[in-house]
C-alpha cells in the first residue's frame, strides 16, 4: 500500500505507506544489510565486496515509480492518488561504524557529487516535482538501521514546507527585489548589536547575559565560514543547535555550484559536523535536510530560491532530548530552551 490522502484542513497530502511497518529492523552489524556482500550465499542491498558511495532505491519506499491505484476510493472533500515517486537510500561508505562527521573532506565532497546527479536525474522525471535530499542521525531520531546513511525522496508535489519557503521568498523579491535569504545570510553575518543600537564589543561581552557569548564573534550566530558557505544558527532556530549551511552566492540548487564551492559545501559540513560530536562527546542525532529549487520547471523559473542545507538536532544538553510536544506537533510552534546565540557560542566552543 502506497497512496496519497489529502488534508483537507492543511491543505497538504499524507502519505500512506503500509507495507513500511514490515522494514527492517535495527540488525545486528554481522547481517547489516548496508554493508558490502562479503559471502554471496548472503547478499546485502550492495552486491559488490567494496565501494566508495552506494546509492539503490528502498526496499520499503514511501514512493514508487509505478504505484498501484489507491484501496479506497475519494471524495471532493479528501481526494486520494497514487504515491508515485522514487525512495532512494544513500549509503556514504562500506564502513558500519564510520559517520559523516567521521569522514574526510575528500570523502565528503564525493558525497556532495552523488547528491548533486541524483537532483538532476530524478529531478528530469516528468512525475518528479521535489526531490528532498536528507538524513536521519541517531535512534532517537528514528533510524532503524545503524550503518550511515541519507536518503532521497522524489515527491510527485511540493512538500509544505518548502512550499511556504517559496512563497515567502517569492513575496519577499517581488517587494524588495532581492533574495529573501541572501538578506538573512547579509543579516546573520553583519556585526551584532546589544539593546540601544551599539555595535557589540568588549564592554557588551561584560553585561550580565552577554559574557562570552555577544563579544565572541562580529557575527554572534555564525558557527563556521569559508571563501563561499556559512554555517550559523538562524536568529529564529526552533531545534536545539540548529544550523543552516548557505552558500554566499545566490544559487537554486546543488547543481549551480561550482567546483571550489562544492569543496567549500564539503570543508563546511565537515567543521559543522565535527563540533556536533564535540558538543556532548557523543553522535549528537539531528536530521539534515536540503532546501532547493523544486524540479517541476527550470531553475531559472524559481529566482526566489536560494539553495541550504538545514540540520535540525533533537539533543538539548548531554542528557536531555527535545520532544516535539504539544505546541509544536499540535499547534506548530516551536518553543526553544536556549537563545539562538548561546547555541552558536556553544557550538564555536566545541571547535576548540
Amino acid at each position: 500500500m502506497a497512496e496519497l490522502r489529502w488534508h483537507p484542513l492543511l491543505q497538504q497530502w499524507v502519505v500512506v505507506a503500509g507495507h513500511r511497518q514490515e522494514r527492517t529492523y535495527k540488525p545486528p552489524a554481522s547481517v547489516c544489510p548496508l554493508c558490502p556482500t562479503r559471502d554471496p550465499a548472503h547478499p546485502t542491498e550492495i552486491p559488490d565486496a567494496d565501494f566508495d558511495i552506494a546509492v539503490f532505491e528502498n526496499r520499503f519506499p514511501s514512493f514508487v515509480e509505478s504505484p498501484p491505484p489507491p484501496e479506497v476510493v475519494g471524495t471532493s472533500l479528501s481526494p486520494v492518488a497514487p504515491a508515485q515517486g522514487v525512495a532512494e537510500v544513500v549509503v556514504y561508505s562500506p564502513d558500519h561504524d564510520r559517520t559523516l562527521a567521521e569522514q574526510p573532506v575528500e570523502h565528503i565532497r564525493k558525497l556532495v557529487e552523488v547528491w548533486a546527479h541524483r537532483y538532476e536525474e530524478l529531478g528530469r522525471r516528468a512525475f518528479v516535482k521535489y526531490v528532498m535530499i536528507f538524513e536521519n542521525r541517531g535512534e532517537a531520531v528514528g533510524v532503524t538501521l545503524h550503518h550511515p546513511h541519507g536518503q532521497i525522496y522524489a515527491f510527485p508535489f511540493i512538500p509544505p514546507i518548502p512550499e511556504r519557503e517559496i512563497a515567502s521568498s517569492r513575496a519577499h523579491l517581488e517587494k524588495t527585489g532581492r533574495c529573501l535569504l541572501c538578506d538573512v545570510l547579509s543579516h546573520e553575518e553583519r556585526p551584532a548589536t546589544v539593546p540601544g543600537g551599539s555595535s557589540s564589543g568588549p564592554s557588551a561581552a561584560k553585561r550580565p547575559g552577554n559574557a562570552g557569548i555577544a563579544g565572541a564573534n562580529s557575527a554572534t550566530r555564525v558557527v563556521v565560514s569559508s571563501g563561499s558557505f556559512v554555517a550559523f544558527v538562524p536568529f529564529f532556530a526552533r531545534f536545539p543547535f540548529e544550523a543552516w549551511v548557505v552558500p554566499r552566492r545566490h544559487v537554486p540548487s546543488i547543481l549551480q555550484l561550482g567546483n571550489a564551492q562544492r569543496w567549500d559545501l564539503a570543508s563546511v559540513l565537515k567543521q559543522l559536523l565535527m563540533r556536533y560530536d564535540a558538543l556532548f562527546g557523543v553522535r549528537l542525532p539531528y536530521m539534515m535536510v536540503m532546501h532547493q529549487a523544486p524540479t517541476d520547471r527550470p531553475p531559472e523559473e524559481y529566482p526566489e530560491c536560494h539553495f541550504h542545507v538545514e540540520f535540525l538536532p533533537i539533543q538539548r544538553t548531554a542528557d536531555k532530548l527535545k520532544y516535539l510536544a504539544g505546541s509544536e506537533s499540535g499547534a506548530g510552534t516551536f518553543i526553544t530552551d536556549m537563545s539562538p546565540e548561546e547555541m552558536a557560542h556553544h557550538l564555536r566552543q566545541a571547535g576548540g
